[in-house]
């Protein structure tokens, strides 16, 4: 008896859905639920089977982390709008200062509330997202999902030649099949048989299978949650935020001292000072410091626990601040050294 074929790379759009259940079940099935909902919708596209993700992050705005979580994985925005209050102007800002130039905001206001359209474009505007799309009522499903689409066909493949990166979100042992890590392939590929480094413990094991939306696959690519079945590694290795890479990649850099360059955010007039207590987002860490000086533009950062940081292409990284609200996040880095 032979073996099922792996399934073929699926191209997977991950959309930071900022709104009601009601409107995310109207678009995709529900999939999984933790401080973030997954919401799959699969369509056959020209021969091809593509999917759209949706990451609804729960509990917004007594919690931050899901949010930015979001917001480091996702390449497009949707917002619905029910009114406009603190906690809209936070969520726009976090999409601005996290680069999602793509994305659509949807008015729709919740009973006896009216959303002046014209305020919205203003605030768009202001944090950075004046290439977004804004619906004035909901649109069809069909439509949204086929604006999804296009935003899909524009972004291209994401096989590339870059080197991966994968932090762990979750891990436990299978029965039959040992010990997984899961988490979003935020850079790369990473395949079957790969040998791979996982830090801070520095320790190396071999990616014994994959799996992507419930099917063995032989690699996963950027943008992809994957589970990856890992042999002769221990468990200890394993935690929350460890980060997975190849061996000799050096595709990232620990930084347990930082100097920062940053630029703030919108609507935010609070200034960092010495011993400050902030929290650096980025591809899916949220790392505690502690502010050991303020030399003009430069800001100089002691972590709590190791941050690590692309050495190529990284993305954005946020500060924020827990107890400044209503607006928390401060600002993005625009450069930083290790020290």
């Amino acid at each position: 008896m032979t073996s099922p074929l792996p399934a073929q790379i699926m191209p997977v759009l991950n959309v930071a859905f900022v709104g009601s259940e009601e409107l995310a079940r109207t678009l995709a099935k529900s999939n999984d639920v933790r401080d973030i909902e997954s919401y799959v919708y699969k369509e056959d596209r020209e021969g091809e089977t593509c999917v759209l993700s949706l990451l609804r992050p729960l509990r917004h705005p007594e919690r931050l982390r899901p949010l930015l979580s979001v917001l480091n994985v996702a390449e497009v925005g949707v917002v619905e709008i029910n009114n406009v209050d603190a906690a809209l102007g936070e969520i726009l800002v976090s999409f601005g200062a996290a680069g999602v130039e793509r994305g659509m905001a949807i008015i729709n206001p919740s009973e006896g509330n009216w959303v002046d359209s014209e305020q919205v474009n203003m605030i768009l505007s202001q944090a950075g997202l004046e290439t977004w799309k804004l619906y004035e009522s909901v649109p069809e499903s069909h439509d949204i999902r086929e604006e999804l689409y296009q935003h899909m066909d524009v972004i291209g493949s994401k096989i590339n030649s870059t080197k991966m990166v994968l932090p762990v979100d979750q891990h436990f042992n299978v029965k039959g099949v040992g010990l997984v890590a899961i988490g979003y392939v935020q850079s790369g590929t990473v395949s079957k048989h790969d040998e791979v480094l996982i830090l801070p413990a520095n320790e190396t094991g071999v990616v014994r299978s994959l799996q992507v939306m419930d099917d063995d696959v032989d690699s996963a690519v950027t943008g992809d949650r994957v589970g990856v079945a890992l042999r002769n590694l221990r468990e200890e290795a394993l935690h929350r935020g460890c980060m997975i890479i190849h061996p000799e990649s050096q595709s990232l850099i620990r930084h347990d001292n930082s100097k920062i360059k940053m630029k703030n955010a919108p609507f935010q007039k609070r200034q960092l000072a010495n011993e400050d207590i902030i929290h650096a987002a980025v591809d899916l860490q949220f790392v505690v410091g502690r502010i050991k000086q303020v030399d003009g533009e430069i800001i100089s950062v002691e972590w709590e626990s190791p941050l690590w940081i692309r050495a190529e292409g990284s993305p954005e990284i946020l500060i924020t601040q827990l107890d400044a609200m209503p607006m928390r996040i401060i600002g993005r880095v625009e450069s930083i050294e290790q020290v």
